[in-house]
């Protein structure tokens, strides 16, 4: 089995350097070489004599690809969102998907409550007062304990957040249409417009889609209590990024933490990240050992089962993997 990883040499370190030894014990590995993320003809070119692509988080996985390459039989996907995928089309043409594991919300929760205390205690602009050999003035904070967290969407992430604010002694309301707290938890669902009007710090945690899209808009920054924060380590497409950088300049909003924005890579936008009172990096959120490690090895752990006759966990479209299926044919004779 020949497999392409997609992964540029800058990301590959980050998020598959610990894992592709045991991907090259398995199997034939080509590697992008290019020093940057290809393009879908480019990608169709790199990866014609292989059977599997795994790919990066940035590289879509569009109808070209599987249109264009007679020979893949699989892509598989190191993270969890498949949003830029076309499973229709890879189905179409036979090609297998997977996903990785959910390896992501301690990192990603654990990032959304570091950003949180930054924007509210000015801890990244003090330090970059003395980095830059200036005195920091003595900013006014925010105690947490005591105030009011909204999370939107209690899924993965919103669930584990919440048990991290509580233990700072936050109150945690919840807006999920489709999920709701446990029944002798603290956490109180409300409706959103509750939500927004209450909270002293708001987090959309509420999955990509075009139901979500700008879920934060004008409307909705327009109901926020005053001097309230803003902290998205989710998708980018939640916030209407004009409304919020309007909010923003006129004290509405007092204080932006993101991991996620409109540019390229889910990154925040430079424009939005550059205004005072932003906290903002450029999509960490899963940027941790235990998480890049756990989520390369998941595409480890699918080439094994295929190679082993087995359909590999976590594929969102088995049952039109007809590539994969004439492989095993094939290599069993």
């Amino acid at each position: 089995m020949r497999v392409f990883v997609t992964h540029n040499e800058e990301d590959r370190e980050a998020y598959y350097g610990r894992s592709l030894p045991a991907l090259e014990a398995l199997a034939e590995v080509v590697l992008n070489e290019s020093g940057r993320d290809l393009t879908t003809t480019e990608l169709v070119a790199a990866s014609e004599t292989c059977d599997v692509i795994v790919a990066h988080r940035a590289t879509p996985g569009e109808a070209e690809l599987f249109a264009s390459s007679p020979r893949l039989m699989a892509f598989l996907r190191c993270a969890v969102d498949i949003s830029t995928v076309d499973v229709g089309a890879a189905s179409a043409h036979g090609v297998l998907v997977g996903r990785a594991d959910h390896s992501y919300v301690a990192s990603t929760a654990e990032l959304a409550l570091g950003l949180m205390l930054d924007a509210e205690r000015n801890i990244a602009a003090s330090t970059a007062d003395y980095r830059s050999g200036a005195t920091p003035p003595q900013r006014t904070g925010r105690q947490m304990r005591g105030k009011v967290a909204g999370i939107i969407g209690y899924g993965r992430i919103g669930s584990y957040l919440a048990d991290l604010l509580l233990a700072l002694g936050m109150e945690v309301l919840v807006a999920d249409p489709f999920v709701a707290p446990p029944a002798g938890t603290p956490v109180r669902s409300v409706e959103m417009r509750d939500l927004l009007a209450t909270a002293d710090v708001v987090f959309p945690l509420a999955p990509g889609g075009s139901a979500t899209n700008d879920l934060i808009g004008a409307a909705e920054l327009a109901l926020l209590k005053p001097g309230a924060a803003l902290v998205n380590v989710s998708r980018g497409e939640l916030l209407d990024e004009d409304a919020v950088g309007d909010a923003l300049r006129s004290g509405r909003l007092a204080a932006l933490a993101m991991d996620v924005g409109r540019s390229g890579d889910q990154r925040p936008s430079p424009a939005l990240a550059a205004l005072p009172g932003v906290v903002a990096t450029p999509h960490l959120g899963g940027l941790t050992p235990e998480n890049a490690d756990a989520q390369a090895a998941s595409s480890v752990e699918q080439i094994a089962a295929m190679m082993h006759g087995r359909m590999p966990p976590r594929t969102v479209n088995p049952d039109s993997a007809t590539r994969l299926r004439s492989w095993w044919s094939t290599n069993s004779e």
